[in-house]
């Protein structure tokens, strides 16, 4: 399966007056300022993620057929009011964005309100394996006191 590399760190970083973000070198090496190239994702209140776009879509365009099919074979006929939240989610989830040079984006609107942040404050940037993702600090310390006396098991896990 080639070369694998895991996205991993926690750094501290500011947004400026205009919601720009500058990723640390580390993390912008692992995406290309090419337009288009990144897709950001809302994860869970106070947490969005950057991908790159060609691994998120192909993610997604798998899972959306499923989707389709199951609709096609009338699986889901009974479960109308679900597949409309589905498709609200789908629709608001995620946007195409494109990171600058140096590794800086802007949190556009509807995110920076979903992330909880505000201009010229702090927010943390941790690999998460496959991605990136942006945090509210608060929200942050309390997910890592959540996970992290759980995280003998998940290794143990992951790794067995």
């Amino acid at each position: 399966m080639g070369d694998v590399k895991l996205i991993l760190g926690e750094f501290s970083r500011k947004l400026d007056d205009r919601f720009r973000l500058s990723l640390p070198a580390e993390f912008s090496e692992l995406f290309h300022p090419e337009e288009g190239n990144c897709v950001l994702v809302k994860e869970r209140s106070g947490c969005v993620s950057l991908w790159d776009r060609k691994i998120w879509q192909e993610e997604m365009d798998t899972r959306v057929e499923i989707v389709r099919q199951r609709l096609k074979l009338r699986d889901l006929n009974r479960k109308m009011s679900e597949l409309q939240a589905f498709g609200r989610l789908l629709s608001t989830k995620s946007r195409p964005i494109q990171l600058a040079e140096r590794g800086r984006l802007v949190i556009p609107e509807g995110f920076r309100e979903f992330l909880g942040v505000e201009a010229e404050k702090e927010v943390m940037v941790v690999g998460a394996a496959v991605c990136l993702e942006i945090w509210q600090p608060q929200k942050w310390i309390a997910y890592v006191e959540g996970r992290m006396p759980k995280f003998r098991r998940l290794l143990d896990k992951l790794s067995n």
